[in-house]
């Protein structure tokens, strides 16, 4: 089954194709290597960027039953796709959140001591996760306070931890020194409550085999087709192809000049293709002169600077008559990587993804 969402065919400059097949593939074979863990999505940022709602609806059908977002106002919109499935909140809890939470049935990450207290009921007990940072120093009880909380249990009187849970500051490097220096100190800490799951990996851990994945892995990136550490040899399948339509085709003479700043003069005569998006519709600037688009198989690369609506390729070895204006474009698909296309923007396939814009046409294969 496939839909359409966005702008249409004939209004958009570009378009998005996502594949819900791959999407399942790439939960199920990490879920296998996972296994006995119990797997986690992750869909905050609208589904990293390939929308929230298909994604989450394709992910439960094929058996995923516990999901992370960053927010509220994000998991109070998953809690309509998914009715069923777990729903933890990574940001935790304020407290005039806490009867949305409650009335949504929605756990938070507690963070702080606060938010415990916050959350705690006692006599009838709520659910959540207790994070403690073991090093990113970002979100999660410090060490001292999770010592403080082992030493006196009554702050979890009306509390039932389902996990605990750290983050790696450095899971796409499997070797880096601080993995194992967190990983020791969450070994540490947890021997103090030894009775509670644990939740550490991600998809990096998984594809590493590290085996510091905990009861409760968080899938990511993996899931949407992208290798999260370089040099692990994965079977992932691509899930999202962006396309650029072409808006005009030009022959320009040598020294030409293309785009803002006339950064890129023709080298000869060359042939132009516009495309109708940019870094409006989430085309990084910084691949100006660096990214590169696919037609019949042969790439064309980008010249001159990104513009907010469009961009230009160099057609030259096509020839003429091989791609006329209504055509498209593959800038990130089967044969753009979008690993490579992120290393070469200076930038990670994260931003890439979570960047794309509302005003491209989106396409759903697979959809549930």
């Amino acid at each position: 089954m496939s839909e359409i969402e966005g702008s249409s065919a004939q209004q958009a400059g570009g378009r998005l194709s996502i594949d819900l097949d791959a999407l399942a593939a790439n939960y199920q074979a990490l879920a296998d290597q996972a296994a006995p863990a119990r797997c986690s999505a992750v869909v905050k940022a609208n589904g990293y960027g390939l929308g929230m709602e298909p994604v989450a609806r394709r992910l439960a059908a094929s058996g995923c039953d516990c999901f992370f977002v960053a927010s509220l106002a994000e998991a109070q919109f998953l809690r309509e796709v998914v009715p069923a499935a777990d729903i933890y909140v990574l940001e935790g809890i304020w407290p005039e959140q806490l009867a949305a939470f409650t009335a949504a049935d929605l756990l938070p990450v507690i963070n702080s001591p606060v938010q415990l207290a916050l959350w705690a009921r006692p006599g009838t007990p709520r659910r959540c996760i207790v994070q403690v940072d073991t090093g990113m120093s970002r979100l999660g009880l410090t060490p001292a306070e999770f010592r403080h909380l082992a030493g006196d249990t009554s702050a979890l009187d009306g509390i039932c931890v389902d996990y605990l849970m750290t983050h790696l500051a450095c899971a796409d490097e499997p070797e880096h020194s601080l993995n194992q220096q967190q990983i020791g100190l969450f070994d540490e800490l947890r021997a103090l409550l030894p009775h509670l799951p644990t939740s550490v990996g991600n998809t990096a851990a998984v594809l590493s085999g590290t085996g510091s994945s905990g009861d409760l892995v968080r899938l990511g990136v993996g899931l949407y087709g992208s290798n999260p550490a370089p040099g692990l040899s994965h079977h992932l399948r691509r899930v999202a192809t962006l396309e650029g339509r072409v808006l005009q085709i030009r022959e320009v003479p040598a020294a030409t000049p293309v785009g803002y700043g006339a950064e890129y003069r023709a080298r000869g005569q060359t042939l132009l293709a516009t495309l109708g998006l940019g870094y409006a519709d989430g085309y990084p600037r910084s691949l100006g002169n660096r990214g590169y688009g696919v037609v019949h198989g042969q790439r064309v690369p980008v010249v001159g600077r990104v513009s907010m609506d469009s961009l230009v390729v160099d057609v030259t070895r096509l020839g003429e008559g091989k791609l006329s204006p209504g055509d498209f474009v593959q800038l990130l698909g089967q044969d753009v990587n979008i690993d490579e296309l992120a290393r070469l923007g200076g930038t990670i396939s994260y931003e890439l993804l979570t960047g794309l814009g509302a005003r491209l046409e989106r396409r759903y294969t697979g959809l549930v």
